[in-house]
């Protein structure tokens, strides 16, 4: 018994509109444990990150606005500058449409 490892199978975690709710749900938890210590800036981080990366990887022309906005969010949240972070999340969220 073996692994099938002759090419990678297909990712479509949230196919079609469905990744705007998951999106959305994403930013909400990330926006909310921002600046939690324990962890919590690192999480949002990460949130941050994978909704950026899973935007840009299914429509980048799209979600261009949205996908710049979490970039500076990520950024903002490293420094430290939480209030400038959620601003663009919260700008971010209002393209999520």
């Amino acid at each position: 018994m073996g692994v099938d490892v002759t090419r990678p199978k297909p990712l479509e975690t949230h196919p079609g509109n469905e990744i705007i709710p998951w999106a959305r749900e994403q930013l909400r938890v990330a926006r909310s444990i921002v600046d939690n210590s324990g962890g919590g800036l690192l999480s949002a981080t990460q949130a941050i990150g994978q909704v950026r990366a899973g935007l840009e990887e299914r429509d980048a022309a799209r979600w261009g606005p949205v996908i710049q906005s979490l970039a500076r969010a990520e950024d903002a949240a490293i420094r430290r500058e939480f209030a400038k972070a959620r601003k663009l999340i919260d700008e971010a969220l209002s393209g999520l449409i």
